[in-house]
């Protein structure tokens, strides 16, 4: 079971991460496609700017889960490196049920945010609601809340090779 569950996690790993970059790229590109427009042809577009935060809301909740399975996220060790093999263990256990914690507060808040905004219009992108602007919130906190499961009963991903695709360590 604990097998299969980890293969999924695998798959869900992988779109997140291609997911994150591409809304990461589109961001980029966006940008300067408004810039020159406001600046060089004298008319701002509407659709650049709710478009690039959609993107950076994507790129910043659904990447935050993909850094989180691959441990390359900043972390502060220096306690912990003093402590015993059994302190260390409990002190991970113990992180990891806070991060679940706080991924459980972002995933109910922001689904209501999601919810509450749902039919707002965004004026100057009128082909998505407010609440799906902020969607990827819900559902990048859901995505650690899954990679903080299979750590607490896998143990942590980070040195598997699907996982450390990327990674420079």
């Amino acid at each position: 079971m604990g097998h299969i569950y980890s293969t999924v996690m695998d798959a869900i790993y992988l779109a997140a991460m291609w997911i994150a970059g591409l809304a990461l790229i589109v961001m980029t590109l966006i940008i300067p496609v408004g810039i020159f427009a406001r600046y060089v042809l004298n008319d701002g577009l509407s659709w650049p700017e709710p478009v690039a935060i959609l993107c950076m809301v994507t790129f910043s909740f659904v990447g935050a889960a993909v850094g989180y399975r691959a441990r390359s996220h900043i972390a502060v060790n220096m306690l912990t490196d003093r402590l015993s093999p059994a302190m260390k263990k409990l002190c991970a256990k113990l992180a990891e049920l806070m991060m679940m914690v706080i991924s459980l507060f972002i995933f109910y808040y922001s689904l209501q945010l999601c919810l509450e905004l749902w039919e707002q219009p965004v004026a100057e992108f009128p082909l998505i609601t407010a609440g799906q602007t902020y969607l990827p919130m819900p559902i990048g906190s859901l995505v650690t809340l899954l990679f903080i499961v299979e750590s607490l009963f896998r143990g942590t991903q980070e040195h598997r090779p699907i996982v450390m695709l990327g990674n420079t360590d």
